[in-house]
């Protein structure tokens, strides 16, 4: 009337036995995704780095030819101011010498002294600039 327990007992190995490979299944699959996860983070981060360097370089190279080019407009603007003060030095001169030799009767200093302004205000709107991009 008992049953025997045999025939109960075999089932249940045969059902660890089958389990045993789908754990190993499972397991496997499981690691394998663990690494590609690893793969695509490391992947991800070189791209990172060598996209984090190129922008630097790309940022490097324009600094350096926006600092050329405000160097030449530097130069430029100082040739410029250079220039307008040999003209503001000779104008003086030439109005020194007027004012020496002139009469009540001329009005040639006032005409240098019109002139003699206008060079002012262009070298003072050129300081400016000058000003500016430093």
């Amino acid at each position: 009337m008992k049953a025997s327990t045999g025939p109960t007992s075999s089932p249940s190995r045969s059902k660890k036995k089958d389990r045993l490979p789908v754990r190993w299944f499972l397991l496997f699959w499981v690691v394998l995704i663990g690494l590609f996860v690893y793969a695509a983070y490391l992947y991800s981060e070189r791209l990172q780095e060598q996209t984090l360097l190129s922008l630097q370089s790309q940022t490097q190279a324009q600094m350096a030819d926006l600092r050329a080019d405000y160097e030449q407009q530097f130069t430029e603007l100082n040739d410029q101011v250079a220039a307008l003060q040999s003209k503001v030095d000779s104008f003086n001169e030439l109005l020194t010498f007027t004012k020496d030799n002139a009469n009540d009767k001329t009005d040639n200093s006032n005409k240098l002294y019109t002139q003699l302004d206008e060079v002012k205000t262009q070298l003072s709107q050129l300081q400016k600039k000058m000003d500016l991009l430093k």
